[in-house]
């Protein structure tokens, strides 16, 4: 007798219905506020079980924005993310778990100017839907947080009066749209 077997389905990111920010605290007193341009990714499933799913992200780091030219030079040289170096932070899923009706645990290998280190993200699926031309989309926002200093961005600074210019700990969230593959 023979068993039914799983179809994999590969879902891309639709970089118009997405967005990857990030949050850092400045001179402990205030937040940044930044985001990656440009990026790309995807997720396999089995039967669009998102369960089991493996994702894949590339980050270019030489798309971050903070809306502030000089401070984005700065991100981009070696002494934070070395983008002519370091062009891409990637990240690649290990586990997926479900942990409640439209919530996952995503844990996976995080890279960051070439330092990799194992993360746990949390998503909530927003849903599917089909768009006007008949794709189907899923939505996901994804936070987590990391500390910067693990991944080799060491640059610190401390102001006359002792304040730390730039705080270690460094939230994200991506609101990301994947679009099904027919």
């Amino acid at each position: 007798m023979e068993t039914a077997t799983e179809t994999a389905t590969k879902w891309v990111i639709d970089p118009m219905h997405s967005e990857i920010q990030f949050k850092v605290k400045h001179l402990v007193i205030s937040t940044v506020t930044g985001s990656f341009k440009s990026f790309e990714g995807t997720l396999e499933t089995e039967d669009d079980n998102f369960e089991k799913a493996k994702v894949s992200v590339s980050i270019n780091t030489d798309s971050i924005d903070t809306n502030q030219t000089q401070r984005d030079e700065h991100l981009k040289s070696a002494e934070f993310f070395d983008a002519a170096q370091f062009p891409q932070i990637t990240f690649n899923s290990t586990l997926v778990k479900k942990t409640g009706d439209n919530e996952f645990e995503v844990t996976g290998d995080l890279t960051i100017k070439g330092i990799t280190k194992p993360v746990t993200l949390f998503a909530e699926h927003g849903g599917s839907a089909d768009d006007f031309y008949g794709n189907t989309k899923a939505g996901f926002e994804v936070t987590g947080k990391v500390n910067r200093k693990e991944f080799g961005l060491t640059w610190s600074g401390v102001t006359e009066a002792g304040s730390v210019v730039v705080g270690d700990e460094i939230k994200f969230t991506a609101n990301v749209q994947f679009a099904k593959q027919k």
